[in-house]
C-alpha cells in the first residue's frame, strides 16, 4: 500500500526529576502516572522515538526515517517543569561538526558521561508558554545591571566575599571574566556564593537566588543566574534560543521545538558533566537585548513562530504553527501536530489516509508536504519542516 498522509503517534512522558507530578498528563487532559512527567518527545530521536498508533508501515518515526532515507529536522516536545533545568548552551553547526569529529578522533565513547558532542548537529530551539508564568533564564544582562545587584547584595552581606567577582565583572570583557571566575570554582567562589545566598534571604527581588540555592546548594550557577535575564512568559509568548545563548528553564509548561540533537554544554545547576572551557568556546558573551520570538500571523487563526525572522535563525529548517480555528495550511515538509486544547480534524484531498481526528492530547505525523484543511477549535500545534 502507499504511504498514508496522516499517521497517529504517541509516546511515554520522560520522568526526569525536575518534572511536575502528572505534568504532561495535566497539559494534555490525560490520566497521569502519579510521578514526575517532564517531557513528551514527538519525533524520530533515537532516545525516545514516537510510536505509531494503529496500522502503519513502520512502528516508530525512527523506522520512518530509516525507510525514507531522510532525517526529520526537528524534535517537538511538551515540557512541564516544577524546578530548574541546568544552565546550558548549544553549539553552531560548525562547532558541533568540529567538536564531534575531535572527540571521535580522541576515542571518547559516544556514551561517555564526559563527552560534549553526541552528534555533529546544532540544536537551535524555541519554546512557547502553554500557561501564564513560564519562567526562564535567557541570555546575559549588561554588566552595569549586574553590578547594581552585586553591590546591593555585597552591602547586605557585610563582607568582602563578593569583591573578587565584582572586580572580574568590572574589568575588561566583564561578562566573560565574571562567568569564568565563577565556574573556575575554589574556596573564594564558595565563599562568594554563600555570601550571595545569605544576603538574598528575605528579599523578594532576589527570591530566585534563594530558590536555586534550595535546589542546588553551593552551586556556582546560583551566582551565574544573577548575570542572566530572568524572563516570565504569558501563555502564547515565546523565546528563541539560538546557538551560543545561555539559558535555563525554571518552571512552567511549554511546547518546545528544537533540532534533534543531544549537544548540550552545561554551566551549572546540574549534577551532570560541566566542561567550562568548551562551554566558553560556544557562548556569546554579549548582553542580550530581547530574546522573545514574536509570532507572525499567516492566516486567520494561524500564527507562525518562525526562527528565520532573526538573523541567528536564518538557516533553521523548522517553524511552529499555532492554530486556534478553521484554516487551510500549506505544509512544506513532514510535520507533527498535537492538540493541547479543544479538538480538530485534518483533511487533504487525493491521498490515502487523508483525514484524521485530533482530540485534546492526540498527536499526528504528516508524512509529506500537503495542503491541509483544518476544522475545529482550541489549540493545535504543528511543527513543520521548511
Amino acid at each position: 500500500m502507499s504511504e498514508p498522509l496522516f499517521v497517529e503517534i504517541a509516546n511515554t512522558p520522560r520522568d526526569y526529576a525536575w518534572g511536575r507530578v502528572d505534568g504532561v498528563a495535566g497539559v494534555l487532559g490525560a490520566a497521569g502516572t502519579g510521578g514526575p512527567e517532564a517531557e513528551l518527545w514527538l519525533g524520530a530521536h533515537p532516545g525516545s522515538p514516537a510510536r505509531t498508533v494503529g496500522d502503519a508501515p513502520w512502528a516508530t518515526l525512527l523506522d520512518w526515517e530509516r525507510q525514507a532515507g531522510a532525517r526529520l529536522p526537528f524534535l517537538l516536545k511538551i515540557l512541564v517543569s516544577a524546578g530548574p533545568l541546568s544552565l546550558q548552551a548549544h553549539p553552531t553547526p560548525a562547532q558541533a561538526a568540529a567538536g564531534f569529529a575531535d572527540e571521535n578522533d580522541r576515542g571518547i565513547p559516544l556514551e561517555a558521561s564526559h563527552r560534549n558532542y553526541k552528534d555533529p548537529y546544532a540544536k537551535p530551539e524555541l519554546i512557547v508558554a502553554l500557561e501564564d508564568g513560564f519562567e526562564a533564564l535567557c541570555g546575559f544582562r549588561s554588566v552595569a545591571e549586574i553590578l547594581v545587584d552585586v553591590d546591593e547584595l555585597a552591602a547586605r552581606a557585610g563582607s568582602d566575599a563578593l569583591a573578587p567577582w565584582r572586580a572580574a565583572l568590572a574589568g575588561p570583557d566583564g561578562l566573560r571574566a565574571g562567568f569564568s571566575w565563577l565556574l573556575g570554582g575554589g574556596a573564594d567562589v564558595d565563599l562568594a556564593v554563600a555570601a550571595l545566598v545569605a544576603a538574598a534571604v528575605g528579599e523578594e527581588r532576589f527570591e530566585l537566588i534563594t530558590r536555586l540555592a534550595a535546589a542546588y546548594p553551593g552551586d556556582p550557577g546560583i551566582a551565574v543566574a544573577l548575570m542572566l535575564r530572568h524572563v516570565t512568559l504569558a501563555s502564547g509568548e515565546s523565546l528563541w534560543l539560538p546557538a551560543g545563548n545561555i539559558h535555563a528553564y525554571l518552571r512552567g509548561a511549554g511546547v518546545e521545538l528544537m533540532g534533534p540533537s543531544d549537544n548540550v554544554l552545561r554551566g551549572g545547576l546540574t549534577p551532570k558533566h560541566v566542561d567550562t572551557a568548551e562551554l566558553e568556546k560556544v557562548l556569546t558573551f554579549t548582553a542580550s537585548e530581547d530574546d522573545h520570538l514574536l509570532p507572525v500571523e499567516i492566516a486567520e487563526g494561524v500564527r507562525s513562530y518562525r526562527p528565520r525572522i532573526h538573523a541567528s535563525g536564518a538557516d533553521v529548517p523548522f517553524e511552529l504553527l499555532a492554530v486556534t480555528g478553521a484554516a487551510d495550511v500549506a505544509l512544506a515538509g513532514p510535520s507533527i501536530a498535537i492538540a493541547t486544547d479543544g479538538s480538530f480534524a485534518l483533511a487533504a484531498e487525493g491521498a490515502e489516509g487523508a483525514e484524521v481526528a485530533v482530540a485534546r492530547g492526540a498527536a499526528v505525523f504528516v508524512t509529506r508536504p500537503a495542503q491541509v484543511r483544518i476544522t475545529g477549535s482550541g489549540r493545535l500545534w504543528i511543527a513543520t519542516a521548511v
